[in-house]
């Protein structure tokens, strides 16, 4: 065992250390904690010591009891595959993206998406992909709402299906090895109703994200997120963070789940309804409600005449969710990942992928009111600063903006993504497809793609000799 010092404030621009960070000018007092050698506590108490497939899909230590028992059910709604019949494990569509959680999330992670399976939809597969549509003004397509449900259940049309091309490019570093980057343009076919031409079009594809670490992200110390978007300018580095603010249940919040930060919670009773067409308590109506062709004019004589699921189930997964697990760091003591390690700080990338942070008292509470006081008091290790940053549209011509505000991000800017336990994704999953649509195929691309506030990061890396790029993707792996 190794004792190591955890501080409570961190100030943004200090060179952090491998694990937790320097002592700040305040001189605050110093907690110390017993760390197993060779790993780092990636959530404190809720961290798991796990490699293999079900590293993201474990509770954390602290589960038992009632709690237990909830986490299985929750787990078995997640996962467990809806149908088309009204009642227990049903209430599938009549349109959907997916056909349950753990479709898109298989194992709490990142299905593999159609963008690269079947260059989209597919006419036969299934996506694992949501695809956000709008007006180029911003205003939603009556038919159609904002998500564009590809798959449909027996005897309905689906609303569309999504067709992939992609634009390859060949890009050299300095010191002369290549890489390449791949574009996606989207094209809609398959329109239900009337049809959208394509001038008149914004389209967002997303791929799922992985749920590692969602209970610490709920609890998070929403005031030290707010001091660091108050503090996170660098004019060096070209970096300015900002918090994205959304209305949920009518009242303002900080968003900090989704790729924009655009929501407050887990999104469990949206998920059910807009993802899987589930009625629910807070979104009582079918997602087809109103739309005018679904089949013919008629919807084959079916009937809703009761709610999907009920409240307390999805509270369930809600707890399944929070109470998951984090993967603690691996191989930390190997040469390689330290050399990693340090070149990740020397290019700046921690000046966004922050590395410690820290959970308030209470913990979280569950969208029912159970409260998980486990979460609170802890310090965490999410490599994110959950705050929005422009991701530019220099790159290859349009970057990695989409053009589909949230709240108050706008389409070039993306919350930075916890990078905690990214490095098993492969293990998890079968795949390392990283960024808001899965473009990047590997962590090089992922880090390429950056743009914007993220473009002296990119550079500094670019420049590195291949020895040290590579040491920084096994640093990656390390998380």
């Amino acid at each position: 065992m190794k004792k190591l010092s955890v501080f409570l404030s961190i100030p943004i621009g200090v060179l952090l250390s491998s694990l937790l960070g320097s002592c700040d000018s305040d001189g605050l007092d110093a907690i110390d904690i017993e760390v197993p050698a060779g790993y780092e506590l990636s959530a404190g108490t809720s961290t798991v010591f796990l490699t293999s497939s079900v590293a993201y899909d474990s509770e954390a230590p602290w589960v038992s009891g009632d709690y237990l028992t909830r986490f299985v059910r929750g787990d078995r709604l997640y996962d467990d595959v809806r149908t088309s019949t009204n009642g227990d494990g049903g209430g599938l569509g009549p349109v959907y993206a997916g056909y349950s959680c753990g479709s898109c999330h298989r194992n709490a992670g990142r299905t593999r998406p159609g963008v690269w399976n079947d260059n989209g939809s597919g006419p036969y597969g299934f996506s694992a992909m949501l695809v956000y549509i709008t007006r180029r003004n911003g205003a939603f397509f009556r038919q159609y709402g904002r998500v564009l449900h590809d798959q449909s259940i027996y005897g309905v049309t689906a609303e569309g299906k999504l067709k992939v091309d992609w634009e390859y490019q060949t890009f050299s570093f300095p010191d002369g090895d290549s890489y390449e980057l791949a574009l996606p343009h989207y094209t809609i076919t398959d329109w239900y109703a009337d049809e959208i031409a394509p001038e008149d079009l914004f389209c967002s594809v997303r791929v799922p994200l992985r749920h590692v670490g969602m209970g610490q992200i709920m609890a998070l110390d929403q005031t030290e997120i707010e001091k660091l978007a108050a503090k996170s300018n660098y004019p060096e580095w070209g970096i300015s963070g900002r918090c994205n603010y959304i209305t949920e249940r009518g009242k303002l919040c900080l968003g900090l789940s989704g790729n924009k930060a655009q929501h407050a919670d887990l999104t469990v009773e949206l998920g059910f309804s807009s993802d899987m067409g589930v009625t629910n308590s807070r979104y009582p109506e079918e997602i087809c409600e109103g739309q005018f062709q679904m089949t013919e004019g008629s919807m084959m004589g079916l009937t809703y005449d009761k709610l999907d699921i009920s409240t307390e189930d999805m509270e369930n997964v809600d707890l399944y969710m929070q109470s998951l697990g984090v993967p603690a760091r691996r191989n930390v003591n190997d040469p390689e990942v330290k050399e990693g390690e340090k070149a990740f700080y020397e290019a700046g990338c921690h000046l966004c992928h922050v590395t410690t942070l820290h959970t308030r008292p209470r913990g979280s509470t569950l969208l029912a009111g159970t409260q998980l006081p486990w979460l609170g008091n802890q310090t965490i290790h999410p490599y994110s600063d959950f705050l929005l940053h422009d991701m530019g549209s220099e790159i290859m011509g349009a970057g990695l903006n989409d053009n589909y505000p949230s709240g108050l991000a706008r389409g070039n800017e993306w919350r930075t993504t916890p990078l905690w336990g990214v490095g098993l994704q492969e293990k998890v999953n079968g795949h390392t497809c990283f960024l808001h649509d899965g473009r990047a195929r590997n962590f090089i691309e992922a880090i390429m793609w950056h743009g914007g506030e993220g473009w002296a990061s990119r550079q500094k890396f670019a420049s590195m000799p291949r020895e040290k790029r590579d040491a920084v993707v096994k640093f990656l792996q390390s998380l």
